[in-house]
């Protein structure tokens, strides 16, 4: 065999380190070809990192959560090939870089090794991987057959309740109680085999007495903050201690506007459905010819002030991983249809993980909504570098006085924050009234002037 090290390859200009958000493998495991080893994030996008070989896998280097730098060890691996050249041929190199740039770094060769793959020198490999890798191969773990022939261990009143991130989310999703569980693995480990006993018996079948439905909890659960939840942290606190937020709230009579909306669903043919999301792109893009100041990025480190003509929208948008915020480029050229197939395709390439990078950056003001579940009011944290957010709650139908009377009407609150080193209370006021009246008298989003 050859012995081999992945290191983590170059995955976008500009990309120092990365952080390792998942182990796809273990020590011991057989991989083939093309097999997923590990998925790594940097700012841009997450990258998985396949095997280029068939092999065994002996050595892991670093935790979820670790940052890595380019270049530095990943994996040791024993390849099953023979005769592996050390060269690299400029074809893999220029096909590692492409695949990179699309988001997912991905090098398949048969007769030659890329450039993050090198012989590790005899030193550099723990002395001990090779026997680990052989108890591990000759020693497999556990099966489900005979985890559920151990006999259940009772826990000490207190004691932590022992089990695998996959059967602690099954119970999660269940509504399951891990604490009233017996365990029948090591050390009394909570299996697949005693979630599966709990659901057919009502409690664990290991248990000769019921567990009170009141019964004490005990336990607790550590979560280390990685992946996308870590940089949204990061991003939520950068924003918040540089930028002195000033929210401003106003209601709307929305009323004319989903009337709007209904005729044109009705009539809408095969094309997308439409929410209120594409009428407030259309009304951002309408009132920053007004207003440029608020499609703008602020420099803080070179005090400088971009203001843009084309208006990319970044959509707020929430996914299984946490919240990302994918940008609809030139909105300003777009139809309401338009704006909603393309708030539609996004949504969903993040939810699914396919967002390319150049869908995630570049926007220049932006959008949150909550849809349905949305507040009264809400207080947006603006995405640096820009300067504004527009924070959209829910339609609610309540009583409006018109003057002479209360009259059942469709309202709204929007909640826009601006950074108040650039925007002054005044101006932001000012914006929020000129999104009032378009969004209060529709027409006026597509007047030309």
């Amino acid at each position: 065999m050859n012995r081999l090290t992945i290191k983590l390859p170059d995955i976008g200009e500009g990309v120092a380190e990365a952080e390792l958000v998942e182990w796809h493998v273990s020590v011991g495991q057989i991989v083939s070809e093309d097999d997923l080893l590990a998925s790594v994030m940097t700012d841009k996008a997450t990258v998985e990192i396949p095997s280029l070989y068939d092999g065994t896998i002996v050595k892991l280097h670093g935790e979820v959560g670790d940052v890595l730098a380019v270049g530095s060890d990943l994996i040791h691996m024993d390849s099953h090939a023979q005769g592996l050249e050390a060269t690299t041929s400029n074809d893999s190199l220029n096909e590692t870089q492409q695949r990179s740039d699309r988001g997912t770094d991905v090098t398949k060769t048969n007769a030659t090794k890329p450039s993050f793959i090198e012989t590790p020198k005899p030193e550099d490999i723990d002395s001990q991987s090779s026997s680990q890798v052989s108890n591990r191969i000759s020693q497999p773990e556990s099966t489900a057959s005979n985890t559920a022939q151990r006999p259940a261990v009772m826990r000490a009143e207190g004691a932590p309740v022992l089990a695998s991130p996959a059967v602690r989310a099954r119970a999660r999703r269940s509504g399951i109680a891990l604490e009233q569980v017996l365990g029948s693995g090591p050390a009394g480990r909570i299996t697949e085999v005693d979630i599966d006993a709990y659901f057919e018996h009502g409690v664990n079948s290991h248990s000769s007495t019921h567990a009170s439905v009141r019964s004490q909890r005990f336990g607790e659960e550590t979560i280390k903050v990685v992946g996308l939840r870590r940089k949204i942290a990061e991003r939520m606190a950068e924003a918040n201690a540089k930028v002195p937020h000033i929210t401003v709230v106003e209601e709307i009579d929305v009323t004319e506007l989903e009337t709007l909306r209904a005729t044109m669903n009705d009539t809408r043919g095969d094309q997308p459905k439409l929410t209120l999301l594409p009428f407030i792109s259309a009304a951002l893009c309408r009132a920053v010819q007004d207003h440029p100041e608020m499609n703008a990025h602020f420099d803080d480190a070179k005090e400088t002030i971009t203001r843009y003509s084309p208006v990319h929208i970044g959509v707020a948008t929430m996914t299984p991983a946490g919240l990302v915020v994918p940008v609809i480029q030139h909105a300003e050229s777009l139809g309401l249809f338009d704006t909603a197939a393309s708030i539609a395709r996004l949504a969903e390439a993040c939810r699914n993980g396919k967002a390319q990078a150049n869908e995630l950056s570049g926007s220049t003001i932006t959008i949150s909504s909550l849809g349905p579940l949305g507040a009264i009011a809400t207080t947006p944290i603006i995405n640096l570098p820009e300067v504004a957010i527009v924070g959209i709650n829910k339609v609610a139908t309540r009583p409006h006085w018109d003057g002479s009377q209360f009259q059942p009407r469709q309202m709204m609150n929007i909640s826009a924050s601006f950074d108040h080193r650039v925007i002054d209370g005044w101006d932001a006021a000012v914006f929020v009234q000129t999104l009032k009246k378009l969004l209060e008298n529709p027409a006026l989003i597509f007047l030309e002037s």
